[in-house]
């Protein structure tokens, strides 16, 4: 795991890439590389921070440079030592262990068809002397970032836009239909970003740069071709056996040449790693997040920390326990840097702290499980979104009754939240809406009319594109199973978009990296191979996957209530961070601006402090954005110098 950086024929070139690279000092600790070399008219350089996990010798040093190829890289390939064993058998020859080498000479044997053969997390540059051609390509689901930002004839890249502002002194102009996006769904979209200029390279693609100023795209993996797929198995009788598929990635991914640990949150997905990876590396450790007393009993928090003992005392596993009681006005705009765009998923605190301790006690790379509530329907939207077609059935009249009722019970009161009365109202938001409508009002965080009641008039053409693309994305399959196209839907947008980035950047900001085994092209598959009505079943969310689980875990644990990899969040706005949202709506540049609008926001405030309806998101949200819009217009490049 490292970060990488390049420039190809951009004026001043080398200056421009040393400086991408020294931005991304924090992903890669343990070295530096620098290489350089003619293309066409122009230069090509790369850089490469490097976080030594695999062959920790000089010879998987980066930018490694071998007869003509140069590559520098960023991930993991899970399947490096069946494919070593197949190049050496058609004659390559290996100086080293590392996977760096692997794929370089798979790129020599394939050149782009290698891609499909490639089975892990991974962003890279690859360069021919030959030629003068530069490739960059993208994992297959997006797990590993790839930002770029072309002018002319020249092209620059980076494993982090904060790399690309930085050395273009701040002349990026944000993006606002972008930054209209995070605020409906909390984050930016893959498919945009919060920069006009740059863009995300698409999970699943690459790009070659030629010398004559040509640029040629092309997709080797499209997700939406695989859950096709895996519907047409189903229909042929195959029923993939979910226990061996997850066990054998859990077990790849657990390659490593340093200690590896995981996340344990003691919920299904964590547990059901931690199990399987102490198989293998018996008495492994695992880290889990506590909270203060008063912020878990304000939230009516499940008690997560007795599941996750009760996981690391049966299996034998090394449980380190960490309170998240962090001072939120510091981590705040620490954690909206690090996390390159607004962002605002408070779990990026939790990834952020575990990794930090991780790294503290020697632990450079973590498991987690993320991914498992996306492809096998684990969240609670997917049963709400279920459930509302029955609700639908039920009569106007009692419809409406019961959403008058719900709609005056509290969310909180002074002392406590009740969790319950925010789902009904959440639940009763969506409940009456057609599906694609209905299942993107159950994740996103306002309604058509509420986000235009928020934002700048002129931004409603923003609001309606941004609706659309969300429609276009959703309804982009030919699946017959309404359970398996939300789970499409959230692979494509809410997996890459919201969960494995963050996950990248806190764990990166903490020089640790994190390894999704459910976010695995194998796992994938056989996701989609799984019909609706075995991933939900009555309402038993993730059914196939607990069913496969309980071949290893105790079934107290696989079937327990669903636990929350999130944070207090309206115990931190009611204390800590009050203040903070007050200043904000009468002095932050984001109403100052024009961008929101003083008036919703104050309504917003109002609202969630007398406990009518639960804002705390939305406001934790709007801090994030308030921070990051801050330094992003503030003509400083990065926005904080002062944390490279």
């Amino acid at each position: 795991m490292c970060g990488i950086a390049g420039t190809y024929r951009w004026p001043d070139g080398k200056a421009v890439t040393d400086r991408l690279t020294d931005v991304l000092a924090h992903r890669g600790p343990d070295g530096a590389g620098r290489y350089s070399h003619g293309a066409g008219d122009g230069e090509v350089h790369l850089g490469h921070r490097r976080l030594s996990i695999i062959d920790l010798s000089e010879t998987g040093a980066q930018p490694m440079v071998s007869d003509g190829l140069v590559l520098t890289y960023n991930g993991e390939l899970y399947n490096a030592p069946e494919l070593r064993t197949e190049l050496a058998a058609g004659g390559a020859r290996f100086r080293g262990t590392s996977d760096t080498e692997v794929l370089l000479e798979a790129w020599r044997r394939w050149g782009t068809d290698c891609l499909p053969r490639l089975r892990g997390m991974f962003a890279f540059a690859v360069f021919d002397e030959r030629t003068g051609e530069l490739v960059l390509a993208r994992d297959q689901l997006g797990i590993k970032p790839l930002f770029l930002l072309r002018r002319g004839e020249g092209l620059m890249f980076a494993s982090e836009l904060k790399a690309l502002a930085a050395v273009t002194g701040g002349t990026l102009e944000v993006d606002h239909a972008a930054l209209v996006a995070s605020l409906l769904y909390y984050w930016v979209p893959d498919s945009r970003c919060a920069f006009r200029e740059a863009e995300k390279l698409p999970p699943g693609s690459w790009l070659r740069c030629r010398p004559d100023g040509r640029i040629e795209r092309g997709r080797y993996w499209n997700l939406r071709d695989v859950a096709a797929e895996g519907q047409e198995r189903a229909r042929a009788g195959e029923r993939p056996d979910l226990a061996a598929v997850v066990e054998e990635s859990t077990r790849r991914h657990l390659l490593s040449d340093v200690p590896v640990a995981t996340f344990l949150s003691g919920g299904l997905d964590s547990s059901w790693l931690t199990a399987l990876a102490a198989r293998h590396r018996p008495g492994i450790s695992a880290y889990t997040i506590g909270f203060r007393a008063e912020d878990a009993k304000f939230e009516a928090m499940p008690d997560d920390l007795r599941y996750a003992r009760q996981v690391a005392e049966r299996f034998g596993v090394d449980l380190h326990e960490i309170e998240i009681a962090p001072n939120v006005l510091d981590l705040l705009p620490e954690m909206t840097y690090h996390l390159d765009e607004p962002i605002g998923d408070p779990a990026a605190i939790n990834t952020f702290l575990i990794c930090q301790a991780a790294r503290e006690a020697g632990v450079k790379v973590m498991l987690s499980g993320m991914g498992a509530d996306e492809l096998f329907a684990g969240y609670r939207k997917h049963l709400a979104n279920l459930l509302a077609l029955r609700y639908q059935r039920v009569p106007g009249p009692l419809r409406r009754g019961l959403s008058a009722t719900v709609d005056r019970l509290p969310v909180a009161t002074a002392r406590r939240g009740y969790r319950s009365v925010r789902f009904a109202k959440r639940f009763l938001s969506f409940a009456d809406l057609p599906e694609e409508t209905a299942f993107r009002r159950s994740y996103t965080m306002y309604d058509q009319d509420e986000l235009l009641a928020l934002v700048n008039p002129d931004l409603a053409p923003a609001v309606e594109d941004v609706l659309t693309e969300h429609a276009d994305t959703y309804q982009d399959n030919h699946l017959d199973d309404f359970v398996n196209r939300m789970c499409l839907a959230d692979a494509r947008m809410f997996l890459p978009g919201l969960n494995l980035a963050y996950t990248d950047r806190s764990s990166m900001a903490a020089s640790t990296e994190v390894r999704v085994p459910y976010v695995d092209v194998e796992v994938v598959r056989a996701a989609f191979t799984v019909p609706g009505n075995r991933k939900i079943a009555g309402r038993q969310g993730k059914a196939a996957l607990k069913e496969a689980a309980t071949s290893v875990l105790p079934r107290e644990i696989v079937y327990r209530p669903k636990g929350l990899f999130s944070a207090p969040l309206r115990a931190w706005m009611s204390r800590d961070l009050a203040p903070l949202v007050r200043e904000v709506v009468n002095d932050g540049v984001l109403v100052s601006s024009g961008l929101l609008r003083r008036d919703a926001l104050a309504r917003m405030v109002a609202e969630d402090a007398a406990g009518r309806r639960d804002f705390s998101k939305h406001l934790w949200h709007v801090l994030t954005l308030e921070h990051w819009y801050r330094d992003a217009t503030s003509g400083s490049g990065s926005g904080r110098d002062r944390a490279a």
